[in-house]
């Protein structure tokens, strides 16, 4: 270290400032690195999942408005570089709940009142999606976090489908699907005690600094975080995958359930249906196809990753790139044998749907391990918008309207109803082709972007920065260190 170096250390705000001035060195905070006993790790990761279950059962007992979830993901990024990450997650947590049993009092009549309340559930959401994983980026790195991350990520499938078994017990048990909007309180104020007592909020970037001199990351405004993401191609490009990833997701989970159960009508197993809803076991079927792909396929995705990491740098998007392009064929066949071999058609639609959640841990561990500790809850609030936009929030839409263009083409009859959705289906088998390509791309520039994010002193500082960082620097062990050092 320069003698500069050394005395913009000793010489308080002054001193600082001039070696920030010159340029030559980044401007070293905090003396001693920030630590934590693995146990207390691994304690910490275990509360996050059961909140991320939580979560997606929230969800999906009644369908949260994604357009709240979209307004607010990038505000509760930003707030999650910047500010308390343990109180933002609590905020979050507080306002679903909250909203989630108020609503359940409302009354028919005010119904309007009952969609606000589920639109303060999405936002609450928005929180937890955007800064949780960020969270476990700065507890654990490379074959610990692919593993945490898999197991973090399993809960989406699994928690999506305990979401609507506990909808449809409560409403059998008790007659009225309010009581599962308040059974899940209970469950998220365990979630928020835990949350206080047992997760820490490790500084932006304390894993991959362990056991040498921790560095505060420097603050730099909004404006600048997004053009650093737009500079940054390896995440550019995994966001426009997971974008594809997102829109064949969103369009399967809407007209898969139909698309089937058509099927069965032309194989004569079914009467036709020609008013909703129609009752049919393929809703159940595919739900249960998802959540058992889900999970067995975030695990082998990240097992992939974990392994293949060790001879290939660039493993992860290749992987993601691979299982995108090899789901295109099957689900293309899935499409096409329906009216042949209903068997087929399932069998290629369940591997279809495990190479598809191959990715979803894979692609998280990309953005973790490509962007700069300092924005990272803002690349994820970037991702889940973007993703939510270009993807599975048009995507059912587009689908429905490409179906309707063929069909009022051909003869009104419920064979053509059929191949009109079975056609309109096959912009998913492109899309996704697309999406492998975009992790194609993505590994070109992987390991170029995961150097310059593992550069300390990514930013920019602004003139309150500069006045308080010695202060903060002060500050952050004495809070944290006789309790997380070990």
């Amino acid at each position: 270290m320069s003698a500069l170096c050394r005395n913009a250390g000793q010489g308080g705000a002054g001193g600082h400032s001039e070696a920030l001035a010159s340029g030559q060195c980044a401007p070293s905070l905090v003396h001693s690195p920030w630590s934590l006993p693995r146990w207390r790790a691994y304690v910490a990761a275990a509360v996050l999942c059961y909140i991320n279950l939580l979560n997606y059962m929230n969800w999906f007992i009644i369908a949260v408005f994604i357009g709240c979830l979209l307004l607010s993901a990038p505000v509760f990024g930003y707030l999650g570089d910047r500010h308390s990450r343990k109180a933002t997650l609590s905020l979050g947590i507080l306002l679903w709940s909250g909203a989630g049993l108020s609503g359940s009092f409302i009354s028919p009549q005010y119904s309007w009142l009952f969609f606000l309340s589920r639109g303060v559930v999405g936002t609450g959401t928005a929180s937890y999606s955007t800064i949780a994983p960020t969270v476990l980026a700065d507890l654990f790195v490379k074959d610990q976090r692919t593993r945490v991350l898999a197991v973090f990520y399993i809960f989406i499938p699994v928690g999506s489908g305990l979401g609507y078994v506990l909808g449809s017990a409560v409403t059998k048990l008790t007659g009225s699907w309010r009581w599962a909007l308040r059974i899940m309180p209970c469950l998220e104020a365990v979630a928020l005690i835990l949350l206080i007592l047992l997760v820490p909020d490790p500084p932006r970037g304390a894993a991959e600094k362990q056991g040498e001199a921790a560095m505060r990351p420097l603050r730099s405004s909004w404006c600048e975080d997004v053009r650093y993401l737009g500079r940054n191609w390896s995440f550019v490009w995994s966001t426009l995958g997971v974008t594809a990833m997102a829109f064949v997701t969103g369009a399967l989970g809407f007209w898969a359930p139909k698309f089937l159960f058509e099927a069965r009508v032309v194989h004569g197993l079914q009467l036709p249906c020609f008013q909703e809803p129609c009752s049919s076991w393929d809703s159940l079927i595919f739900g249960a196809l998802t959540v058992v792909t889900g999970i067995v396929g975030v695990i082998l995705g990240a097992e992939a990753a974990r392994r293949y990491k060790k001879v290939n740098p660039r493993a992860e998007p290749l992987i993601c790139a691979s299982s995108l392009l090899a789901t295109a064929p099957c689900l293309y066949l899935a499409l096409v044998l329906a009216p042949t071999t209903l068997v087929a058609s399932y069998v290629f639609l369940a591997l279809g749907e495990l190479l598809l959640s191959c990715n979803w841990a894979v692609v998280a561990d990309i953005l973790l391990s490509v962007v700069a500790p300092r924005c990272r809850g803002t690349a994820e609030a970037l991702q889940i918008t973007v993703g939510h936009i270009l993807g599975d929030a048009g995507s059912p839409y587009l689908t429905g309207l490409i179906s309707s263009a063929l069909r009022a083409r051909r003869p009104d009859s419920y064979l053509q109803r059929f191949l009109s959705l079975q056609q309109s289906f096959l912009c998913c088998a492109f899309a996704i082709v697309l999406g492998g390509g975009c992790f194609l791309l993505t590994a070109l520039h992987l390991e170029g972007d995961q150097a310059r994010a593992r550069q300390p002193g990514t930013g920019t500082l602004d003139s309150k920065d500069v006045d308080s960082k010695d202060r903060e620097s002060q500050g952050l062990l004495s809070g944290t260190g006789a309790s997380t050092e070990g």
